[in-house]
């Protein structure tokens, strides 16, 4: 029952760098930095969530204010019920890392995932096996995403570090990872520096 209630979307679009999932529940995309991962078989691919957007379902239209006379947002799509299915939420993960017969790799796999594939969050003994290693890290800041790679790291090591025994213990290990990778662009290594603090 756990695999079912940890699904969040099913792929609608993949390559070898990325996939994007649609949501079954409107608004109900993973948080940003999540650790989500998809299943083919016997690959478990893993991605980290970087971007998500609500939005009508049919492309080039868009929805239009409907609350003046409502009371609240819930008034809304009470009044207007079609409107749960006339939109769509959908969420992109950037691939970091997969898993095929029981090992586990950080880096890219050498197919995209299925379409039609299910997306679960990966539970917490499987986000800490992930973070192990903070390789997948090079990954992530060397990207060309629609949010900067500096808002897209301190997110997913803030998301890990909360499943860890020992946060700081683990953010600090991020931070000597970072000042490595970083060691040319002091400017970038203090905003994600900056952003790990809770």
């Amino acid at each position: 029952m756990a695999e079912l209630t940890s699904r969040v979307g099913e792929i609608i679009e993949a390559s070898t760098t990325d996939f994007v999932a649609q949501c079954y529940q409107l608004y109900q995309s993973p948080p940003l930095g999540s650790l989500v991962k998809t299943t083919d078989e016997s690959v478990a691919l893993y991605g980290i969530v970087y971007h998500a957007t609500t939005a009508s379902l049919e492309p080039g239209r868009r929805p239009i204010a409907r609350g003046r006379d409502e009371a609240s947002e819930a008034e809304i799509y009470r009044s207007s019920p079609q409107l749960l299915k006339l939109l769509r939420t959908e969420f992109s993960a950037l691939v970091v890392g997969y898993r095929e017969k029981e090992k586990l790799y950080r880096y890219l796999p050498a197919k995209p995932a299925r379409i039609h594939g299910f997306v679960h969050l990966c539970p917490a003994d499987e986000v800490r096996e992930f973070s192990q290693s903070l390789s997948f890290l090079n990954i992530l800041l060397n990207t060309h995403l629609p949010v900067a790679a500096e808002e897209l790291v301190a997110a997913s090591l803030r998301q890990m570090s909360q499943l860890c025994a020992d946060p700081h213990v683990f953010l600090v290990a991020a931070g000597k990872e970072l000042a490595i990778l970083l060691s040319g662009d002091f400017n970038r290594l203090k905003a994600i520096l900056g952003r790990l603090r809770q």
